[in-house]
C-alpha cells in the first residue's frame, strides 16, 4: 500500500521502522565458523602479536587485491599514519576535502599539513587538475580517496605525482572488491589502505590493512606497528602498537569468506533503490564511474534544487520514520578544526565539494536491510517530494 502524507510519522502516522534502520549496520558472516575460530584462538592462547589468523588474513587480502604484501593494522587510520611515517613524508599532503575526517587526521598526527583539493563532478574523487593546483614546493605526497567504492583517476594522479616527484598513496577504506581498469583496487601508488571497520563491506570488528608491492615498505610497516621490533630483542626505530588482534582477524576471515554474498546483497539493494526512487523529482541515485566494476557498498543520493525540499529537510522526514540516513561527510574536512582555521589547508577553490556536501544523503543498505524496508523508504522519499510545501510547514511547526 502506497504511503500518503498522513501516513508519515511527521504527521502523526506510525514510523516506518519500529527499530532504527542504520547506515552502516554490520554485515555478519557465518557465526558458527567465527565461534570455531575464536575457540581455536582461546585454546591456543595466542590472542595477538602476529598470530596465525592475522597471517592468514594478510595472505587472503593480498591475494584478493593482487599485491605481494599486506600488513594488517588495528584500523585504517593507524594504517595511514604508519604509511606516512614509513614513507618519511614531510611538509604537505594533498587530498580531497570530501572524505571522512580520519584521512586528514592521520596525516596531521604525523606532523604533516593536509592540503585540500576539489573532486571531479562525475566521480566525486580527487581531481588531478585541482590536486595539481594545490601542490606546492612543500608537497611530499598526494593522497587519493576511492569514494563509496568508486576508484580515483589513478592514471591522472600517477602522472601528476611523477611530474612532481612526490609519493602517491590511496585511502581505499570504501573500495575492497572494487575493480578499476581490469584490476582490483589495491595495487596502485606506493600503497593503499583498506578499512575493516564494522561499517564496511567486510569487517574485522575493527581493523585495517596496508596493501603494497614494496617489500621494504611492508617490512617497515610490520615493524612500526609492533613498537619498532625487528626481532625478539632488537628495536629498529620508532614504533607504536597498531597490531590487529586474533579476534579481529578471525572476524575478518569469516567476512572474506562471505564477500560474494555481501556484494550480492549490496548490489541487489542498490537496484531496488534505483527502481523505487525512479521518477522522484530532484533526487538522483549516484552510480559508480563506468570505468569501475562496483560493489555498491553505499547507497548515495543527491537532493537537488528541483526537489522542493532541502537535503536536511528530507533527512528530518526519514529520521522521523526511524530511518537513520547520514550526511556524508558533512560539514566537510575543510570546515572543521583544526583545518578551518589554517589558511594553508584550502589554497584552491572547492566548488564541487561545497555543492555535494549540502546535497548528499546516504541510505541504509547491506545484509541488515530488507527489500520491504527499502521499498518503504522509497515510498517515504517519494511521498515527501510530492508534498514539499506541506512537509516544510510541518517541520517548521515541529521546530517551534
Amino acid at each position: 500500500m502506497t504511503r500518503t502524507l498522513r501516513d508519515l510519522a511527521l504527521f502523526g502516522g506510525a514510523p516506518l521502522a519500529t527499530t532504527p534502520l542504520h547506515v552502516g549496520a554490520p554485515n555478519i558472516g557465518d557465526r558458527q565458523r567465527l565461534h570455531e575460530l575464536l575457540d581455536d584462538a582461546l585454546d591456543r592462547r595466542w590472542l595477538t602479536n602476529d598470530g596465525p589468523f592475522v597471517q592468514a588474513f594478510e595472505r587472503r587480502v593480498a591475494d584478493l587485491v593482487e599485491v605481494e604484501h599486506c600488513v594488517a593494522t588495528s584500523s585504517a587510520t593507524t594504517g595511514l599514519m604508519l604509511l606516512a611515517a614509513c614513507l618519511g613524508l614531510r611538509g604537505e599532503v594533498v587530498l580531497p576535502a570530501l572524505t571522512f575526517v580520519a584521512t586528514p587526521h592521520a596525516m596531521r598526527w604525523q606532523g604533516l599539513s593536509p592540503v585540500f583539493a576539489d573532486v571531479d563532478r562525475a566521480t566525486l574523487t580527487l581531481s588531478p587538475a585541482s590536486a595539481a593546483a594545490a601542490c606546492s614546493s612543500e608537497t611530499s605526497a598526494v593522497l587519493g580517496v576511492h569514494l563509496w567504492g568508486t576508484p580515483c583517476d589513478v592514471d591522472g594522479l600517477t602522472r601528476l605525482t611523477a611530474e612532481r616527484s612526490c609519493a602517491l598513496v590511496f585511502d581505499a577504506a570504501h573500495a575492497l572488491g572494487s575493480i578499476a581498469g581490469g584490476r582490483p583496487v589495491g595495487s596502485s601508488g606506493e600503497a593503499e589502505v583498506f578499512s575493516f571497520h564494522a561499517t564496511k563491506l567486510c569487517n574485522a570488528f575493527e581493523g585495517g590493512a596496508v596493501a603494497t608491492n614494496d617489500a621494504r615498505l611492508a617490512a617497515a610497516l610490520a615493524e612500526a606497528r609492533n613498537f619498532g621490533f625487528a626481532g625478539e630483542d632488537e628495536i629498529s626505530g620508532l614504533g607504536i602498537n597498531a597490531k590487529m588482534s586474533e579476534v579481529s582477524a578471525a572476524m575478518g576471515l569469516v567476512s572474506l569468506d562471505a564477500l560474494d554474498h555481501f556484494v550480492h546483497a549490496h548490489r541487489t539493494n542498490h537496484e531496488h533503490y534505483r527502481v523505487g526512487l525512479a521518477g522522484g523529482r530532484g533526487v538522483t541515485l549516484r552510480d559508480p564511474d563506468s570505468r569501475a566494476t562496483p560493489t555498491r557498498p553505499y547507497v548515495v543520493i543527491e537532493v537537488e534544487d528541483e526537489a522542493g525540499l532541502s537535503r536536511d529537510e528530507l533527512l528530518a522526514v526519514l529520521r522521523a520514520e526511524n530511518v537513520l540516513a547520514r550526511r556524508y561527510f558533512f560539514p566537510g574536512c575543510h570546515r572543521v578544526p583544526p583545518y578551518r582555521d589554517d589558511p594553508r589547508s584550502s589554497p584552491v577553490p572547492l566548488p564541487v565539494t561545497e555543492q555535494v556536501l549540502d546535497r548528499v544523503l546516504v541510505l541504509p543498505t547491506g545484509t541488515a536491510t530488507s527489500t520491504p524496508a527499502i521499498d518503504r523508504i522509497c515510498e517515504v522519499v517519494r511521498c515527501a517530494l510530492e508534498h514539499p510545501d506541506e512537509v516544510r510547514a510541518q517541520l517548521a511547526t515541529v521546530a517551534r
